[in-house]
């Protein structure tokens, strides 16, 4: 699968006192990215919600590469790497002019809302076709 790209800009509000992204607001970016993946393929988590069963994350490995800076725009490439009954991984960059500045490897997991694991379904498993 080709990876999904979310472009975003930095503001004020998302640096430090030197202008530099503060390192949390990297998380913020790649879930907004991986939820943005998952609604353009389709998937409509307010309706899985009503139905009793949530996206979770359950491990993130990440890396800071480089820093971004106020006014920078920046890309968050999304890829689907693995898939597993009741869980998947992605693999996401945060890039300015295709140069990569963050790197992470987020375990996602489907589960009840006790927290309980739960099946992948068919719509899910779409999101690795190809890869």
């Amino acid at each position: 699968m080709t990876p999904h790209r979310w472009p975003l800009r930095v503001y004020y509000e998302d640096t430090d006192m030197a202008g530099i992204v503060y390192h949390a607001n990297y998380l913020k970016y790649i879930e907004r990215a991986r939820s943005e993946m998952v609604r353009e393929a389709g998937i409509d988590q307010a309706a899985m919600r009503a139905e009793g069963r949530v996206f979770v994350v359950a491990r993130i490995e990440a890396d800071y590469l480089r820093p971004a800076f106020y006014d920078d725009r920046l890309v968050v490439e999304t890829q689907a790497t693995s898939f597993r009954p009741s869980r998947f991984v992605m693999s996401q960059v945060v890039t300015r002019e295709a140069v990569p500045l963050f790197r992470a490897e987020v375990t996602v997991a489907l589960t009840d809302m006790r927290g309980r694991p739960q099946r992948l379904g068919p719509e899910i498993a779409a999101l690795f076709a190809g890869s």
